[in-house]
């Protein structure tokens, strides 16, 4: 009996727990992005005003429920001197989303750079990896075909994983709801890197 009990209290009342990691240059919206997630999946989550949003020095946590999943996000940095502590978080993330700044033509070479730096990466073989074209919402931002190109020359470096090149506008919230649904799904199914669970009473 109490082994029935025990199985339907954690069938209830536990999630499986995903870290994700936010990762991108500075001011490509990576925090704005993780505040229209929260704002989006969470009920009663007021959202800080996102003209107040500033550069991020460190880490920023946020958490979202999605399903039976809860996603645990770490917005880290993207200033140079920052970016190399990105992989002190690989070995414990289960996905990744690159966000890229389309309105940047000239900060995209670097932001390639950063990519292939983290895509190589043997801590994150098999991570799943969302990269999220930003600021769509800008008349004269780079279409997805022209960031596809940019980044041409990584894809034979992303090797067997999920991964999804998507618009996004962190600032209207359009794209935001379908890459984290996308992120949900190809956690959940990578066998390789299996959730931590967590109670959420």
């Amino acid at each position: 009996m109490y082994t029935l009990l025990s199985g339907l209290y954690k069938y209830v009342f536990q999630k499986d727990e995903y870290c994700i990691l936010i990762l991108g240059l500075d001011n490509a919206g990576k925090t704005t992005f993780l505040e229209q997630s929260k704002t989006r999946f969470s009920k009663n989550y007021k959202g800080m005003s996102l003209s107040k949003i500033t550069t991020t020095v460190g880490l920023n946590i946020g958490t979202v429920d999605v399903g039976k999943a809860r996603l645990m996000f770490w917005d880290l940095g993207g200033q140079e001197e920052l970016q190399s502590l990105w992989d002190k978080y690989y070995a414990e993330c289960h996905g990744v989303i690159y966000v890229i700044d389309s309105t940047d033509e000239e900060r995209l070479s670097e932001s390639k750079e950063a990519f292939e730096k983290m895509v190589t990466s043997e801590a994150l073989d098999g991570v799943p990896i969302l990269v999220l074209a930003n600021k769509q919402d800008v008349e004269t931002c780079l279409s997805i075909p022209d960031i596809k190109t940019a980044f041409s020359d990584c894809t034979s470096k992303i090797g067997r994983r999920d991964c999804l090149t998507q618009a996004c506008s962190a600032l209207t919230g359009k794209g935001v709801r379908e890459g984290i649904e996308w992120m949900v799904k190809c956690v959940v199914r990578n066998v390789h890197r299996p959730p931590r669970q967590r109670d959420i009473t």
